[in-house]
């Protein structure tokens, strides 16, 4: 089990790694939007820090994931980002759900594997 967790907390970490980077350092042109997820966008970006700060979120969290330092925390911190993407490539562009499901099937794993470190926080 622990062979499993390593390899989704890694596999991640680096989805995660590999998006915050291309975007902050323009690496990859992102392919040309249309209809609803581009009005989507057009919002978010609108307001002129939205993306940076999402971006640099998501690359500390990616790197506490693929170290392995404070992986509960990067877990809290990912689920709404996580259920964000999910609700963005269910209900606008469903050209993501593979990746959006995986994200989502991983964040529940590793909240799973890390259980016990939640159990304090989730008592009444």
């Amino acid at each position: 089990m622990k062979i499993a967790m390593v390899i989704v907390r890694t596999l991640m970490g680096l989805l995660f790694l590999f998006a915050s980077i291309t975007f902050l350092f323009g690496l990859i042109t992102p392919p040309p939007m249309t209809g609803p997820i581009k009005t989507f966008n057009e919002g978010l970006a609108a307001s002129g820090y939205f993306f940076t700060l999402l971006k640099i979120t998501e690359l500390v969290c990616g790197l506490l994931l693929v170290t392995g330092f404070f992986v509960p925390l990067a877990l809290v911190i990912l689920s709404p980002i996580i259920v964000n993407i999910l609700m963005v490539h269910t209900f606008l562009d469903r050209s993501g759900l593979p990746v959006a499901a995986f994200l989502v099937l991983a964040n529940i794993f590793l909240a799973w594997y890390y259980r016990d470190r939640f159990a304090g926080i989730l008592r009444p």
